[in-house]
């Protein structure tokens, strides 16, 4: 996941970065679907070489998508990753590696963010079922019958999609079946090496590409223009790019403005043709022999984020002048990047004092840049941290955070609405109402806003939904919500709050009825949590059809990364990375005990969080030296791979920045260590709901009162809102698992598992394929007549286009043989195998092949993007004007028609620092701008303006102008 919303934060701060990706989409022949020709020329004027595939960013949206049902069977739910992946393959169109990563086991820091997902994701799936049940018994009530199937149906639990589960394990058998299929029939991939590291190889996704690209620039062979593309839904894909230093660096994802509706359909049955409110429970209809009629969904378009161009930006952003040494772009990236640790990450909680909403990561690289001379070099060398001078940096941080917690509550008070209105009144069973009448107390309101009126002032009415056409609800007239457009232009936060209040109005008028409950109103208050980011007025919309302004959206602030509680996906899409914990119940009365605002935080801060008493030096200087292991072992897991598979941050809450002294005398050293195995993993995050993705013989040992480790399962934990407003944001108060105990308890239960099960719970390795027609063909065949070829060989990069590592064979694949379909529902066909699979593995990692992050010699960059009026804009902090058109930014109808082809023979001297640049520009870019202005304004000062620009403005400004 990485920093919280990240994407959407660089997205609006460095707007050229993103790029629309033009997407050729495939043709239907007499209803014959025909895939897109991948061997033809890329559609977006630019051939790439390596395509990197972060599949769990794929495998999460196909299994339990968010604009539609989930799919219906295992097998639709395999279908729909291989038509995803074939999706973003001919879209990017690799010449030279397709390289596809799932998650395997992660490393042991990794653990506590794993644990806390699945352990809310199964609550939040418990709590569905428990009201979808009752949705059913409801309607069996009102006389509806209610299909068996549809009473037998089980939810999917998305905690399957962890290493060692029956589920991956068949999903790497569909990938390798998808895999052989295109070799053998796709013109496109005659050339095209494979590389799937499947769950089986330990590692998380992203970290596994890593390793892979890390080794390639190592080796003399590579080709530092070689264009990348990884796609992945994290956002620390995108640090992740900068610490290769790699320039020719594309990140592909989803559009996160591309507005959606949000429309899930029922989530009783699980059709998308209808409400819950209009469930009769019958099972779902087939439309054609696999249902492959049914309504199509709506593409979202792609996005490049281009990594050279946030280069670009970065160096306008971070060039310090006042320095005693010259200025290196490369190590100030790596800055950055580690800058952004602080902010936010997988692996340790971020620093109260940072929120990147509040501009903390501007905030730090100013102190950065003021503190650099007094640092006396970077803060960071290829993966090592300076500590004495991240000493500079923490001190000055720790000064500043009084005034951020102050400013933060004025922040909080200021946009937060008021109080809910309370609970109207029954209406007395033996009283007539009129339905044409409105209720005494609205008919005093509107006397009162007609009399306010009279007198020109502008009503205060906090719980009416002004300028918001919501149902019909007891209490308001449509004359109270008559506002006109310039009004609701400049009354936008009074507007706001009204709306949020005309939704608790609602709330507390369903809850309060004493009228019998209808199938409508049983959608409206089982959908307050089932649909956890879905508001009471957007259940209302999806169910009636009426345009309503969204009360309440629980991923208004994250929209771009990320990410949701049962993904592994970036916290900025929906992060990234599903079905999170719904509004805290108690929100709305929760009172931040801390108050960091007030006096005295720090004491009641640790005493609530660690239970300890102020002063304790001595624990306080165990978590600074926790943390600081932390931020260090984050980094070189970012620049050299995993530095220790054991080491984790043991704490739920972070120290303060003030409470870092002292920290430049703190040794750090990591061990290596081992990676867990897959079912020792599956032990320590997954909570008993999801036992039967174990082996039986475990299940005791989750469940079982009398186990040694029952109490790492538990039923109920405590979520701390910990200051936030939504349960989702909150920490989830579960207990650290004690490895010892673990491996001790699991230890008596291995002599019980099958041979297919203990095969599950060994590590595996990368399968590298490619087809018959590729060079490597005919010179690593022979591997399979060798008898004694079982030792890994290594690649002649002369055949394999410069790639590096060993091969061995893979003792189940035989060539030339027939490889069975996995998709019996499906009646797939089996496959005549023509091309080749075998072991692969990098080279062992040595200090003489460590990753350097310096630009390789012989890089040729592209033609610079930014222009003088962006580097005026960065200089003097402007955030552009983005992409989302958010509140407040203007529409953009610009149309860039960019055809630019450039002659780049730049040569780059790292070690003497001496650049020779022959570089030629040929730029036809065209640019076709549609804006036009027009300005007649008058001023009463006569004064007039030497201005050769011309505006067309038929505004008329009467303001008085002092100048």
């Amino acid at each position: 996941m990485g920093v919280p919303a990240l994407f959407r934060w660089l997205s609006k701060k460095y707007p050229k970065i993103i790029e629309q990706v033009i997407e050729e989409t495939p043709t239907e022949v007499n209803g014959v679907k025909l895939p897109v020709d991948i061997s033809k020329p890329n559609p977006n004027n630019i051939e790439f070489d390596n395509l990197y595939l972060d599949m769990n960013g794929i495998i999460h949206p196909c299994c339990h998508p968010e604009n539609k049902p989930a799919p219906a069977t295992e097998e639709d739910m395999m279908v729909e990753i291989m038509e995803y992946t074939e999706r973003i393959v001919a879209m990017i169109r690799p010449r030279k590696v397709l390289y596809l990563a799932i998650d395997g086991v992660a490393p042991r820091a990794k653990m506590n963010q794993q644990r806390s997902r699945r352990f809310r994701a199964a609550q939040e799936a418990k709590e569905k079922a428990e009201e979808a049940a009752q949705a059913i018994e409801k309607l069996e009530a009102s006389g509806q019958s209610i299909d068996q199937d549809v009473k037998l149906k089980k939810s999917f639990d998305s905690n399957c999609i962890t290493p060692g589960t029956p589920f991956m394990a068949r999903l790497a058998v569909c990938l390798r079946y998808w895999i052989a299929d295109k070799l053998n029939t796709e013109p496109g991939w005659k050339n095209l090496k494979v590389i799937l590291s499947d769950a089986s190889v330990p590692g998380e996704g992203e970290h596994k590409i890593m390793d892979f690209i890390r080794a390639q620039r190592a080796s003399p062979y590579h080709d530092p223009n070689t264009r990348h593309v990884i796609y992945g839904l994290d956002a620390d894909l995108i640090m992740l790019s900068l610490a290769t230093h790699e320039p020719h660096f594309k990140v592909l994802r989803e559009d996160i403005f591309f507005q959606e509706g949000i429309y899930r359909g029922c989530f009783i049955c699980g059709q998308s043709d209808h409400m819950a409110n209009q469930c009769t429970g019958r099972a779902k209809q087939k439309q054609g022999q696999y249902d492959e009629k049914g309504k199509a969904t709506a593409l979202k378009p792609y996005v490049f984020l281009n990594v050279q161009v946030l280069r670009e930006y970065l160096e306008i952003e971070l060039k310090v002048s006042n320095i005693p040494w010259p200025f290196n772009l490369e190590n100030a990236i790596d800055d950055w990047v580690f800058l952004c640790f602080f902010v936010g990450n997988d692996f340790l909680p971020h620093l109260p004092s940072l929120e990147i909403r509040e501009g903390a990561i501007d905030t730090l690289i100013t102190i950065w840049k003021r503190c650099l001379s007094l640092m006396g070099g970077y803060l960071t060398n290829s993966g090592n941290v300076d500590l004495k001078g991240l000493q500079y940096l923490v001190t000055e941080l720790g000064k500043q955070e009084d005034d951020i917690f102050i400013r933060r509550h004025r922040n909080e008070q200021r946009r937060a609405p008021p109080p809910p209105p309370p609970k109207r009144q029954k209406t007395k069973p033996n009283k007539v109402t009129d339905v044409n009448q409105p209720p005494e107390s609205s008919q005093n309101e509107i006397d009162n806003l007609q009399n306010l009126n009279n007198e020109c002032v502008t009503p205060s009415l906090p719980h009416l939904p002004i300028g918001m056409p919501l149902l019909p609800v007891k209490g308001f007239d449509s004359q109270l919500r008559a506002k006109s457009n310039q009004e609701v232009v400049t009354n936008r936060q009074e507007l706001r709050i009204a709306n949020i209040n005309a939704a608790q109005s609602l709330k507390a008028e369903l809850n309060s009825s004493s009228a019998p409950v209808s199938t409508a109103n049983i959608d409206i208050q089982i959908n307050k949590n089932v649909d956890s980011d879905i508001s009471v007025s957007e259940t209302i919309k999806r169910d009636t059809g009426d345009k309503v302004m969204l009360a309440t959206k629980r991923k208004a602030d994250i929209l771009d990364d990320e990410i949701p509680i049962t993904s592994e996906r970036d916290d900025d899409v929906n992060d990234d990375d599903d079905d999170s914990p719904s509004v805290s119940k108690d929100s709305e009365d929760v009172v931040d005990p801390i108050r960091l605002w007030e006096t005295g935080f720090k004491e009641r801060y640790y005493k609530q969080k660690f239970g300890i008493d102020l002063p304790d030096k001595e624990f306080q200087q165990n978590l600074v030296k926790s943390y600081i292991e932390g931020l260090s072992w984050v980094l070189q897991y970012y620049y050299q791979g995993v530095p220790s598979w054991k080491w984790y941050y043991p704490y739920h809450y972070s120290p303060f920045a003030s409470d870092f002294v002292d920290i430049g005398d703190i040794q750090i050293k990591f061990e290596l260590g081992e990676p867990f195995k897959p079912f020792e993993q599956l032990m320590g995050v997954l909570p008993a709901q999801s036992k039967e993705f174990l082996p039986v013989p475990f299940h005791k040992l989750m469940t079982d009162e009398a186990s040694d480790i029952i109490d790492f399962y538990p039923e109920k934990f405590k979520i701390d809102l910990n200051g936030k407003r939504y349960a989702w944001q909150g920490v989830a108060l579960l207990p650290f698992i004690d490895e010892p105990r673990l491996l001790r308890a699991m230890e008596s239960v291995y002599p019980q598992l099958t041979t297919d099960e203990t095969m599950r719970n060994t590590c595996g390795s990368e399968v590298l394929c490619f087809s018959n027609s590729h060079k490597l063909y005919n010179i690593l065949c022979p591997l399979y007549s060798n008898q004694d070829s079982d030792k890994p060989i290594p690649l002649d990069p002369t055949i394999s286009d410069k790639m590096i590592g060993f091969v061995s064979k893979d003792p189940n694949f035989v060539p030339k043989s027939t490889f069975r379909s996995p998709f019996v529902e499906k009646n797939m066909p089996d496959i005549i195998d023509r091309s080749l699979s075998i072991f692969y593995y990098l080279p062992a990692k040595t200090a003489g092949n460590a990753h350097k992050s310096i630009l390789l010699r012989n890089v040729r960059m592209d033609p610079p993007v930014l222009g003088w009026e962006d580097h005026e804009c960065v200089r003097s902090g402007s955030r552009g004007r983005g992409r989302g058109r958010g509140r407040g930014s203007p529409r953009d109808d610009r149309t860039y028609h960019n055809n630019r082809t450039y002659h780049d023979n730049r040569t780059y001297h790292n070690n003497n620092r001496t650049y020779h640049d022959n570089r030629t520009y040929h730029n036809n870019r065209t640019y076709h701008d549609n804006h036009s202005y027009q300005d007649n304004r008058t001023y009463p000062n006569n004064r007039t303006y030497p201005n050769n620009r011309t505006y067309h403005n038929n505004r008329h400004d009467n303001r008085d102008t002092h100048i």
